[in-house]
């Protein structure tokens, strides 16, 4: 249900890019006499990417299943370092919603997390944790992109900064259901290394966490091993110009 609230809200931004890209090609192409082009342009940028989210490091034991996904939009200021401003630097900020699906079963009692591996003696039909983050962006920039070409390859790699505001985990299974929320050993600061490249619009995108999701105390309760796990996403990015 959530996937279906965030595509919603994206299709206006769809629309959006796709009237400002006609209004562009006509001032440039139809207006012979006047060409509308600016020198001095920037890739000033709303972005929205679609991910599919691993995990790295997983304890033994541990597997993911099912669909886990991440919806990331934003925007970026873009800062030309050179007089062909193809080369540039990007700054911006954005939200991020990131699901996992996965066999560790977290409990919680009297303030005091458990984490347990889930076997295949054990019947449940969900068990995932989400986190939700404000994020910076920041992008090293190269394109092939000039004042009159809005069509463009791009390589663009960075790192990004993530704060988690909020996080829930969702067990559905036997002997109960258990719901919790704001799991103080999850690791406020999130940070990873980006990547994306492509030609107009659509590119591809990964990211690859530089720290763990959960923090030293998370500890596996039948092997006394840390959770260490990290997020890898894999997806599509979709600059707006």
């Amino acid at each position: 249900m959530k996937q279906l609230i965030y595509l919603f809200l994206l299709l206006p931004l769809f629309t959006l890019f796709a009237q400002d890209r006609e209004i562009r090609l006509s001032n440039v192409i139809e207006n012979d006499s006047i060409k509308v082009v600016d020198d001095n342009y920037r890739e000033d940028q709303f972005y929205v990417s679609v991910t599919y989210n691993l995990l790295g490091n997983k304890p033994d034991g541990v597997s993911q299943n099912g669909f886990s996904s991440g919806f990331h939009f934003g925007f970026i200021r873009d800062m030309p370092l050179n007089e062909r401003r193809n080369v540039a630097i990007g700054l911006g900020l954005g939200l991020s919603t990131n699901s996992f699906n996965q066999t560790l079963f977290i409990s919680e009692n009297n303030g005091v997390y458990d984490y347990t591996v889930l076997d295949d003696d054990t019947s449940f039909s969900k068990n995932k944790f989400t986190t939700y983050l404000i994020e910076i962006p920041l992008e090293f920039r190269w394109r092939t992109s000039t004042a009159k070409d809005f069509d463009f390859w791009r390589i663009y790699t960075g790192i990004k900064m993530g704060y988690v505001f909020y996080n829930s985990s969702k067990y559905r299974g036997s002997p109960n259901d258990i719901s919790l929320s704001n799991i103080s050993d999850i690791n406020k600061l999130q940070m990873g290394l980006t990547f994306s490249a492509g030609y107009s619009n659509v590119n591809f995108y990964l990211y690859y966490a530089l720290n763990n999701i959960f923090g030293t105390d998370a500890i596996v309760s039948s092997s006394a091993e840390n959770v260490d796990m990290n997020a890898i996403k894999i997806g599509l990015i979709f600059y707006i110009l």
